[in-house]
């Protein structure tokens, strides 16, 4: 999950190692008073009533499940036989009576993982049902006890509501793989730095995750299962802070950049064309998160409509989706002139220029964007590689940049490029990908490259391993941030 970057201030005092605090006191060191007692704090700061929750629960009481005991026959409301009524039983000589079988010994019970990530994960599993309550509780807790931190949230909290509260929970599930949450983490510190997080924040979102986790985890939370989850997310914190300090003495922690061109292709897609004030290196592929000037603190992520260019400018395709404010903005109010902020680049669906395979490239609608940057990247680097390219769309019209990629297959000769409509009742965009994809081939000596849709992008994905190319061969953006990014 990419987080995000802002002001070039934020990012001088990020590296500043000072206000990181001891990493063998780690974030919390000694808890303020309202922590040690987080559950019943929580409940008067996150609610009018101090006394009840939502079920109309007590309070730092685990509710207790009533068991029914016995066969139930006692209970059916039907008064026993009497004597009379019941028929005499026949008596059997107790030498003929067959030996009782011997009972079946129940299954020992799988032992408890008391480790420090099996707590975690016991926790994970208690409020996985309620995550909304939990998300709405952490929030609440952060926004009453930190009420400065609330400025570096946007007004309207409709996806950036959950991504902070899931990425941490995300990450505290990969606590036992070091090497997957330095990574995970490292970029998400570095993706911070453009929103002003600062290290001192960093506390303050502990202190209210553990008020959240305790508050609606009765059942897996104790002193154990508080101090693994301190634990874990000052290793979180910590990584983090030390990512954006290492970032903040190479880059800033965002871009302004000018809108120079803005194109209609359609009445919903524009491609925006824009100049960032100082040098921004990425590669083809690669996405980056926007911000517009009419919705602060909203950012949303769009891929690289082409590879790094010599006069520095950066293209994007941009789709106006219902209730999407950040699109809307760039589609139909954004002209030249215009300054809109960048974060930095993320992503690893990039040309590995070390083997000579082929490419198969599935693009769905605005998807198509960084399969252009990738065809683009080819060309640059000069080795004629095997390049075949489906182009999907709901409708013919909607194959918006058809002629710019015909253009190119016509100059390269390594270049295939195949338009797929989903024309008929019910088909989704992508529909019909995997069905011509297994048309052609085969594939076994190809990369595979998927962008578009989330649902394009898991049935593509599907397929591909079905006809055999190796997983770690299939590369894509991350479902998760396409979400509210493209149609």
């Amino acid at each position: 999950m990419d987080a995000p970057t802002t002001g070039s201030a934020g990012g001088d005092r990020s590296g500043d190692s000072s206000g990181g605090g001891s990493r063998s006191a780690g974030w919390f060191g000694t808890s303020p008073p309202h922590h040690r007692n987080a559950q019943h704090g929580g409940e008067r700061e996150g609610r009018q009533d101090g006394h009840r929750d939502a079920e109309g629960r007590t309070p730092g009481r685990p509710f207790t499940q009533i068991r029914l005991v016995g066969s139930g026959a006692h209970r059916s409301g039907t008064a026993p036989d009497s004597p009379a009524q019941v028929p005499p039983q026949r008596q059997v000589p107790p030498q003929a009576a067959a030996p009782a079988p011997a009972p079946t010994p129940a299954p020992a019970p799988a032992p408890e993982d008391t480790s420090d990530v099996g707590l975690l994960r016991r926790t994970m599993a208690e409020i996985e049902p309620i995550a909304d309550k939990v998300t709405s509780h952490f929030y609440s807790l952060l926004f009453l006890r930190h009420p400065d931190l609330r400025a570096l949230f946007p007004a309207a909290m409709d996806t950036q509501r959950d991504r902070l509260f899931k990425a941490l929970l995300t990450a505290a599930t990969h606590a036992d793989d070091p090497a997957t949450l330095a990574t995970y983490l490292s970029h998400l510190g570095r993706g911070h730095r453009k929103y002003g997080t600062l290290p001192e924040h960093y506390p303050a979102v502990g202190e209210c995750l553990i008020g959240a986790l305790s508050h609606y985890a009765p059942r897996s939370w104790g002193p154990r299962a508080e101090s693994a989850w301190v634990a874990a997310y000052t290793t979180i914190s910590q990584i983090m802070i030390d990512a954006a300090a290492e970032d903040a003495l190479r880059a800033p922690a965002s871009w302004r950049a000018e809108v120079v061109a803005h194109d209609m292709r359609t009445p919903d897609i524009a491609v925006v064309t824009v100049r960032p004030d100082q040098p921004y290196p990425f590669l083809a592929g690669q996405y980056t998160a926007l911000e517009t000037p009419w919705w602060p603190r909203i950012w949303r992520h769009y891929s690289f409509a082409g590879a790094p260019r010599s006069d520095g400018l950066l293209s994007f395709h941009v789709k106006a989706v219902p209730a999407g404010w950040v699109s809307n903005a760039l589609v139909h109010r954004a002209r030249p002139g215009d300054v809109i902020q960048l974060g930095p680049p993320a992503g690893s669906m990039t040309v590995d220029h070390s083997t000579d395979n082929g490419l198969l490239c599935l693009g769905g609608g605005t998807g198509i964007a960084p399969i252009k940057a990738l065809v683009e990247d080819v060309a640059q680097h000069g080795r004629h590689r095997s390049v075949q390219v489906f182009y999907g769309a709901r409708r013919g019209h909607d194959l918006y940049d058809i002629e710019t990629m015909l253009r190119m297959q016509q100059s390269h000769p390594w270049l295939s490029v195949r338009p797929v409509v989903d024309d008929g009742p019910g088909g989704g965009l992508g529909a019909r990908l995997p069905e011509a994809v297994y048309e052609y081939g085969p594939w076994h000596t190809y990369d595979a490259y998927l962008s578009g849709p989330p649902g394009m992008i898991r049935r593509g994905v599907d397929t591909l391993v079905d006809i055999g190319i190796p997983a770690h061969r299939i590369r894509h953006d991350s479902i998760e941030e396409l979400v509210g990014a493209r149609n």
